[in-house]
């Protein structure tokens, strides 16, 4: 399986994932923990995997959750999980293909998600403010009045904040004084 496209095969299993409720963030956690190890693996048809790395790249703090997820993860077809019971050679993985590579598609009915060689289009949604703060206008509408005022004026606008020319920019600089 190396013809996986890395992006295109996680962009259509985090849709799976969106769709299936019976799936919560430890499920996610565990899985990309797994999917990177499968990307460190050069996307082979099989890998081995230790249970200590996967628990500890996926945040997983209980081996008990660890196993109930992973077990849960088969049963619902987007791994397949062996069991090794040897310490020291590791339990086996297969990931399945989301559909995103050129190879046979292993569950057509679940992977096939509609992805494309083309460039994906993200819907933008931008929030659409309707109402004003009537608040904030009329302080706008006074801030701008009394400006305007004390420009006609001739008037220079007082600091109302104490030792706010620190640096003297509004006077002209003495360069012989010390800084």
């Amino acid at each position: 399986m190396e013809n996986i496209n890395y992006i295109k095969h996680l962009n259509s299993v985090f849709e799976q994932f969106s769709k299936d409720n019976r799936l919560n963030p430890t499920h996610i956690s565990l899985y990309v923990a797994l999917f990177q190890i499968w990307n460190n693996n050069f996307f082979r048809e099989e890998f081995y995997i230790n249970r200590e790395e996967v628990m500890d790249f996926s945040k997983i703090g209980s081996k008990s959750t660890y196993h109930r997820c992973i077990k849960e993860l088969t049963h619902w077809k987007y791994i397949l999980y062996t069991p090794s019971h040897n310490p020291f050679k590791g339990s086996r993985i297969k990931m399945f293909d989301f559909g995103t590579s050129n190879g046979q598609v292993l569950y057509q009915s679940r992977t096939n998600i509609k992805t494309s060689s083309g460039q994906a289009q993200v819907p933008i949604n931008k929030h659409i403010q309707t109402i004003e703060n009537n608040k904030n206008k009329n302080k706008q509408r006074d801030f701008k009045n009394s400006n305007s005022k004390d420009f006609e004026n001739g008037e220079k606008h007082k600091a109302t904040v104490p030792y706010q020319d620190n640096l003297k920019t509004t006077t002209d600089k003495d360069y012989n004084e010390p800084l």
